[in-house]
């Protein structure tokens, strides 16, 4: 038993025994050792202060889409004076300096993906089936992925193959063409993708401890995709599987994680919201879209939910719109520009979380020159120096790409625009240039118009000085590798694809048509009945006459939620959409992208609100 330092009245234990002694020195005595006694038994419990909480880590990334190289696109922040403030961010290499310069602040930490880190990628990852990202992240210690949509672009067996490695070819382009592939070295989560015989494709949940004794605390992970994934991926490849609930899903788990010791729970989610106003990453003003409803049903005993899907970056603290649900929710953008660092303190006596915050870091890597001019670096903000071996790992497969991406295709007589701010709905200039292009190329199988759809492009096309454009620029457009489809509609068929752009399914988007086709929509007329105008060469669409009519093979199976397209007749299979753009660029003189509008808003005072968000962003 140990003694307290300091005894009754200042005295030191030789003078109180002295006094004992100077009186009744035995009654004395008993009594003075009982009292020390009991003082070194009460002085412990009396000065013993609360544990200290326990700090972990969490790094989070989503919507990597397999972007190894700088993505040569701002990110975006509030410059303090009312506008936006743009900064080169993005690269592998740089990436991975950014996330260990996170994880060296916590001794206890995990990293995170909240889905689609491939799929929808730039040549330089896709040509090789994404390979060299899962590779990147291996050397980047990713520790969880939960699967976005894309993961499922090209089958369930090659999904399989990522996680699982070897060289086994289940689509038309080669595996392992600059090495054996490994497989992920971390796992995918699919909490609500369920298979024909009721389990899941890849596990639910996930549990990890730090410390020990006394100290240990346990963080439970869920990690899904969002319920709509089905009309955003290859009807082929999802065919034999459902997608669950994202809130019942999680709900289901949240009490089996508890049971098995979590102290703190992490949603990892591919779905998101928007935010309005300047883009602040590390904001929530106005938040919006698909998310929220989920948010209003989860159980209040998730901490933190890690999003995606939307681009958007923000932190918020959900309690702000509901105060029964005060989660901390954040994403991380889009393309490896940004790493949210979050921080969650767990008091170890009572297992649970005392405090939450995150802060979004942007991935400032390399300057650039955009069409706009050229994009410094801010040394106001921190500023990265690429991972040698990460950056030597890429250098591989950049090599590996050169006699694709650098090839020669075409010219352009001026930049063409992925449309952005509050037409990023719309295809804009660059969505007439591919519908014209796709329309040229079906003229063969009767083709009269084509449609395409602008959150399946991903990038604007920019000549070089000389207008020359190479391969690697269009594949940074259009990199899904679809083919295109002519298929016969009749007027009224094609007045029913257009109106589900405009209906409560997703977002909405407005199909580019090709030159020669316009259409005039209404929002103040009920959803079904927007389209009040169709005209081809200046001449009335005929509800029942039958039109020839090109899309891609995402479209023409009902992707995006267009679900008519599957109704189409006669159908004729073309050249890849990718094919179709690098053959109307060959012509000399060069093409200057058509800018005239071919759609007409009778009601441009009933647009919806819309946040300026940065380029790029799509919900594909």
């Amino acid at each position: 038993m140990r003694l307290s330092p300091t005894l009754p009245l200042g005295l030191s234990l030789r003078s109180a025994i002295f006094r004992c002694y100077a009186g009744d020195a035995m009654k004395r005595l008993s009594l003075l050792l009982l009292t020390l006694a009991l003082s070194a038994c009460a002085a412990p419990m009396a000065t013993r202060q609360p544990a200290e909480p326990v700090t972990v880590g969490i790094i989070a990334i989503n919507d990597f889409h397999g972007n190894l190289e700088p993505p040569r696109q701002s990110a975006l922040l509030p410059d303090g004076k009312g506008d936006v403030l743009g900064l080169p961010a993005g690269g592998a290499a740089w990436l991975a300096s950014a996330i260990d310069s996170v994880r060296d602040e916590y001794a206890h930490h995990l990293t995170v993906s909240a889905g689609d880190l491939v799929g929808a990628s730039p040549i330089t990852s896709s040509l090789f089936l994404d390979e060299p990202t899962i590779g990147v992240m291996n050397r980047i210690g990713l520790d969880y992925n939960a699967v976005g949509n894309h993961e499922f672009d090209s089958g369930l067996e090659e999904l399989r193959r990522k996680l699982a490695g070897g060289c086994e070819q289940f689509t038309p382009r080669e595996p392992c063409q600059v090495e054996q592939f490994k497989g992920a070295a971390f796992p995918f989560l699919a909490a609500n993708v369920i298979l024909k015989d009721g389990s899941t494709l890849f596990p639910a949940t996930a549990i990890r401890s730090f410390g020990t004794g006394e100290r240990e605390v346990t963080i439970g992970l869920i990690g899904m995709t969002l319920h709509g994934t089905g009309p955003l991926a290859p009807p082929d490849a999802v065919k034999d599987i459902t997608f669950a609930d994202e809130a019942d899903t999680a709900n289901a788990l949240v009490p089996e994680l508890k049971a098995q010791g979590a102290d703190a729970i992490v949603l990892l989610i591919h779905q998101g919201g928007r935010t309005a106003g300047i883009p602040d990453p590390d904001g929530c003003e106005g938040l919006s879209a698909d998310i929220r409803p989920i948010l209003d049903r989860l159980d209040p005993r998730v901490d933190v939910v890690v999003s995606g899907h939307t681009h958007w970056a923000y932190v918020c603290d959900y309690a702000r719109y509901n105060p029964d649900k005060p989660f901390l929710l954040t994403s991380a953008g889009l393309w490896g520009e940004m790493v949210t660092d979050i921080t969650l303190q767990i008091d170890p006596a009572t297992d649970r979380v005392v405090a939450k915050r995150a802060h979004n870091l942007i991935v400032q890597s390399e300057p650039y020159v955009a069409g706009r001019g050229p994009v410094d670096v801010d040394e106001a903000y921190p500023h990265f120096e690429p991972r040698p071996d990460v950056a030597a790992y890429v250098a591989r497969y950049v090599d590996a790409a050169k006699d694709y991406s650098l090839r020669k295709v075409g010219q352009l007589g001026a930049g063409a625009d992925k449309a952005t701010g509050e037409l990023q709905n719309t295809g804009g200039p660059l969505g007439n240039l591919i519908a014209d292009a796709q329309l040229a190329a079906t003229k063969t199988a009767g083709a009269q118009i084509a449609f395409t759809n602008p959150f399946g492009i991903r990038r604007s096309l920019h000549p070089s000085a000389d207008g020359s454009v190479t391969f690697g620029d269009i594949y940074a457009v259009q990199p899904f590798n679809n083919d295109l489809m002519t298929l016969s509609y009749t007027g009224a068929q094609i007045k029913a694809v257009l109106e589900e752009g405009f209906d409560a399914e997703g977002p909405e988007q407005i199909l580019a048509p090709s030159a020669g086709f316009s259409f005039t929509y209404d929002r103040s007329r009920p959803v079904g009945d927007r389209i009040v105008a169709m005209t081809l060469d200046g001449e009335p669409i005929d509800p029942a006459k039958t039109y020839r009519v090109t899309v891609n093979n995402f479209l023409s199976n009902g992707g995006d939620t267009f679900s008519g397209f599957a109704e189409g007749l006669n159908r004729t299979v073309g050249m890849s959409d990718i094919a179709a753009l690098e053959a109307w660029l060959k012509p000399e003189p060069a093409r200057v992208p058509p800018t005239e509008r071919r759609y007409i808003d009778a009601r441009p005072d009933l647009n919806p609100v819309r946040s300026t968000r940065p380029p790029g962003t799509n919900y594909r």
